[in-house]
């Protein structure tokens, strides 16, 4: 029998309206999906009533079913000849470890495509209306992972991330974010620095939190988020302040200081 093929689908931020043509055209055609928790129930409701579903959804500290078995379990599926999406949220190749799953795909000669979806900092951030680069605040923007595998200290480059002249992004930060906080201030990144906070971005469950650097870790574990948090640090953070969004003083105080 002739393999099927597999598609590693992203499936965007959270609102199903934001899902490609193409990403929602291959979903209600597939066989079978093996699904992330983050996909909202809205996208797989466009699955076909005939089609498997196979939740491998995994979590901070909690993975059900293995990276490794994931990979197995598609190469798998597709020698059955059937068309089969892999969907995620977001995009699958940015953190979504897609490209792990393309190579175990690529070795057992599967054939595959990748259909990108648009990524969290991209979705978060044009839901609160601010640029992720911007004349005069932001020449570049960097996206980094605030999580590491096991539970491990973050492996990152704190002195080439604190860069006041550019959009930093931590995805999966959320447990890590007294750790992030201090390390970026710790290697020169201003104190009074903007931060939002978006949980559950692009849905109807969103949140928005503002802070700055400094004040972070203190005003992120009052705010109690229950979600997925994407956090957007540097000068076009104020934008959305400058907007009216929050009655919070200390970014009153950050905004002058920006300004």
């Amino acid at each position: 029998m002739a393999a099927g093929k597999v598609y590693l689908v992203g499936a965007g931020p959270g609102d199903p309206e934001l899902l490609t043509l193409k990403a929602a055209r291959i979903i209600a055609a597939a066989d079978v999906v093996v699904y992330d928790r983050l996909v909202p129930a809205e996208i797989m409701d466009l699955v076909s009533g005939v089609a498997a579903r196979i939740n491998v959804g995994k979590q901070s500290g909690n993975h059900p079913v293995p990276q490794d078995e994931i990979n197995v379990l598609l190469v798998k599926l597709a020698r059955s000849g059937r068309t089969i999406v892999r969907l995620k949220g977001g995009d699958p190749f940015i953190f979504g470890r897609g490209c792990e799953e393309a190579f175990e795909l690529d070795r057992a000669g599967i054939p595959y495509e990748v259909v990108p979806g648009i990524t969290a900092a991209q979705g978060c951030a044009a839901s609160a209306r601010v640029p992720l680069t911007h004349r005069g605040l932001a020449t570049g923007v960097r996206y980094v992972t605030g999580h590491c595998k096991s539970n491990e200290a973050l492996d990152l480059d704190w002195a080439s991330l604190a860069d006041p002249d550019t959009t930093l992004v931590v995805y999966m930060g959320l447990a890590n974010v007294d750790e992030i906080a201090s390390g970026l201030i710790g290697h020169g990144l201003p104190g009074y620095t903007p931060v939002l906070a978006v949980c559950q971005g692009t849905t109807p469950r969103e949140r928005r939190v503002y802070a700055s650097l400094a004040t972070l870790s203190s005003t992120i574990r009052e705010a109690e988020l229950d979600g997925p948090v994407v956090f957007i640090i540097g000068k076009v953070a104020a934008i959305a302040v400058e907007r009216n969004e929050s009655d919070d003083a200390t970014i009153a105080e950050t905004m002058a200081v920006v300004a």
